[in-house]
């Protein structure tokens, strides 16, 4: 009787061991799910623009190891371009690419980031003020005063944009009076006190405009964009050099509480996959736009650089512009007090301590060195 209550409960044991294996397996093999976010960028597939945001996505994707899978579509997928901010803090979309300008609709200042000489701060430069000047809690202020639940970062410094691509080089301030002529942001408040009739087109639909008529003129960025957007097959003369746009950077937005619900480390991946792609978007624009402004010079396309007199008159035209817009709007002041603040200190740092690189340009490529 002993041996057999013994081999029973041995048997008993061995079976609440194996159901408790059994039950604890599944708890130990359990991975937590992915997170997928659906982004929508508000760029054409063809467009390198399009590309960087797929650069960021692919960033965050490759250090989340599964974790986190972010999903970008071109523009028009799922809304229009300029309603990106929108869907994205009502959760349609769970975040965007694009440039804060093209929310200045929703408030002037948000076109800052970008717009206007920025008291002679590059793209760089307003990136730092961004950063570590107050920008970004500037940016959060703006936000929260729309009521719109987004977290925003600003990465990606581009380089000076050209004054854009026209039927006729442009020779003096006049050229531009009545001319129709695309832009966007602040931009459209400078040209328009320039006398140039602005429509704010999307990137993709400015081409098809000029190719109609529809439009005289226009402007989108850069080298790349510009030729893969198709602006050689319609107009043959680029103006180079322009304060319109000339620190523009841009914007990765998250819906707020898909972005808060996410653990430490994966926001700790998306803070640093910014700092990537904003440093590897700069390498690459130099590779891209240096190729593609050759081979359009090589097929036809004229450049010419703007006149100082235009440049002049732009600054000109932005102060008209930031005045009236500062008195209109107590943030777009106080972002514009900010900006100022910072530029005179690292704007003097920046001329003092940089060096002609034009000097050492021609020192080697120069006209003479041809000969």
């Amino acid at each position: 009787m002993t041996t057999q209550k013994t081999t029973q409960r041995r048997g008993l044991l061995k079976g609440a061991a194996v159901a408790a294996g059994a039950l604890s397996a599944p708890m130990v093999m359990a991975q937590t799910p992915a997170t997928t976010m659906r982004f929508q960028s508000t760029w054409p597939t063809k467009d390198i623009f399009h590309e960087y945001a797929q650069d960021f996505a692919k960033k965050v994707n490759d250090m989340a190891a599964g974790k986190l899978k972010i999903e970008v579509l071109p523009a028009g997928s799922v809304v229009p371009a300029f309603q990106l901010l929108d869907a994205v803090a009502k959760g349609t979309l769970d975040g965007g690419h694009g440039v804060i300008a093209y929310h200045y609709g929703k408030n002037s200042a948000l076109a800052l980031w970008g717009s206007g000489p920025g008291y002679g701060m590059d793209a760089n430069m307003v990136l730092a003020w961004h950063n570590y000047g107050g920008g970004k809690a500037l940016v959060e202020e703006i936000y929260k005063s729309l009521n719109l639940d987004v977290v925003s970062y600003l990465y990606g410094p581009m380089p000076t944009q050209p004054l854009g691509w026209f039927k006729k080089p442009i020779a003096k301030v006049e050229d531009l009076k009545g001319l129709k002529y695309r832009t966007v942001g602040l931009a459209v408040d400078v040209f328009t006190e320039m006398g140039s009739a602005v429509n704010p087109l999307p990137g993709g639909e400015i081409v098809p405009a000029l190719d109609r008529g529809l439009i005289d003129a226009a402007e989108f960025n850069n080298a790349s964009s510009d030729r893969l957007l198709g602006f050689p097959d319609v107009v043959k003369n680029c103006m180079l050099q322009s304060f319109h746009q000339s620190g523009e950077q841009f914007e990765v937005l998250f819906n707020g509480p898909k972005y808060k619900a996410l653990p430490t480390d994966l926001k700790a991946i998306i803070d640093y996959a910014v700092q990537a792609s904003s440093a590897d978007m700069s390498w690459k624009a130099i590779e891209r736009n240096s190729k593609d402004y050759a081979e359009m010079k090589a097929g036809g396309v004229k450049f010419y650089k703007t006149p100082d007199a235009v440049l002049r008159a732009q600054l000109a035209a932005w102060d008209k512009t930031i005045a009236k817009k500062a008195a209109e709007n107590p943030l777009f002041k106080k972002v514009l007090d900010s900006q100022k603040a910072f530029a005179q200190r690292a704007g003097q740092w920046q001329i003092d301590y940089s060096v002609d690189f034009k000097m050492a340009f021609n020192h080697y490529f120069g006209a003479a060195k041809k000969a």
